[in-house]
């Protein structure tokens, strides 16, 4: 494995992995769960933690410095806090972060931070309790928001609240969202809702960022923010004067392929270079059958050489993902 930088046959330099490490979720949220039961994979489907680690390490000596811990809710599953530790002993990992959508976040936050972990991205779609019941399933805003202010306190940074916009549902909220950078050091990141899985919610004339950026312009005048290369897709913004920031990820009105530098490996050992194509390439035969380190690397390497220059999805075009976001990680 000599190669130090993963480049893709479009001249992008791949640093990023998000890790699914479960496919089980505490919520049903409106936009990721169809109605009714949701088929979950079998224990023995899931990757055990040390074959994540190894797909990481394996990763990382490709070039890979980035690490994304989700789910489904990676908090739901046992061992995640000895996992994240064991991913902080990889010298060539720079960041390690984690997504949550906050419900046992409270509990977990010492032993994070003794991780090493300092980012967190917490998944919360409206500041209005009854709201967050509707959306989630689950009357557990109190819980989140008393997560994000213990995490502010214990000096987590960035903070990252992450906020799909849904038309009719949680549009009005979208402001006070804003208006939040005001007060803290948060980042509230604005997300189009995508057409991935199937949900209970029909995605139909979905907000775009252009509409939302009309929805906050009360709030103030958003002053460009400059990116650095670990830095995901969004566009960032600051009103001026403002602890925190505010960001659009925007994969409908405004595609971000061109400089998409992730990989995602699922909770059943799928690696995705994409997370709008069915594409992947299968790392758990080739991981319990006995492939070799230099093997599992070509894997990741020809997965790269696949990643698409770009996705088809648009508003009103391209066909859905056929994978829940659940199993995906986001």
């Amino acid at each position: 494995m000599k190669q130090k930088q993963l480049d893709d046959t479009h001249n992008r330099n791949i640093n990023y992995l998000r890790v699914s490490i479960t496919d089980r979720c505490n919520l049903k949220c409106i936009y990721c769960t169809p109605d009714g039961d949701i088929p979950k994979l079998d224990h023995g489907d899931i990757l055990r933690y040390e074959e994540i680690h190894r797909i990481i390490r394996i990763a990382a000596e490709l070039g890979v410095s980035k690490i994304r811990v989700t789910g489904g809710e990676p908090l739901v599953r046992k061992g995640v806090i000895g996992f994240i530790h064991s991913i902080k002993t990889l010298s060539k990992i720079k960041e390690v972060s984690l997504t949550t959508n906050g419900i046992f976040l409270s509990e977990h936050l010492e032993s994070l931070q003794d991780a090493s972990v300092r980012r967190l991205n917490i998944s919360l779609d409206s500041l209005k309790p009854d709201r967050f019941r509707k959306i989630t399933g689950f009357d557990g805003f109190d819980r989140v928001w008393s997560a994000i202010e213990q995490a502010l306190a214990l000096h987590f940074s960035p903070i990252k609240i992450n906020v799909v916009a849904l038309r009719g549902i949680n549009d009005d909220e979208l402001a006070d969202f804003a208006r939040l950078t005001l007060e803290y050091p948060f980042h509230i990141r604005f997300i189009e809702h995508m057409p991935i899985g199937n949900s209970s919610l029909i995605w139909n004339h979905p907000m775009l960022t252009p509409e939302i950026k009309d929805r906050i312009a009360s709030t103030g005048n958003l002053v460009p923010i400059p990116t650095s290369p670990l830095d995901g897709p969004a566009q960032r913004f600051r009103i001026e004067g403002a602890p925190g920031e505010i960001g659009f990820i925007s994969p409908l009105s405004n595609h971000f392929c061109n400089t998409c530098n992730r990989l995602r490996l699922t909770a059943s050992g799928s690696l995705k270079p994409c997370l709008l194509s069915n594409f992947s390439e299968d790392l758990k035969t080739p991981l319990r059958s006995g492939g070799t380190d230099e093997a599992l690397a070509e894997i990741i390497l020809r997965a790269v050489a696949g990643k698409p220059s770009g996705h088809s999805l648009s508003r009103g075009g391209g066909a859905p993902m056929n994978m829940q976001m659940s199993s995906i990680g986001g």
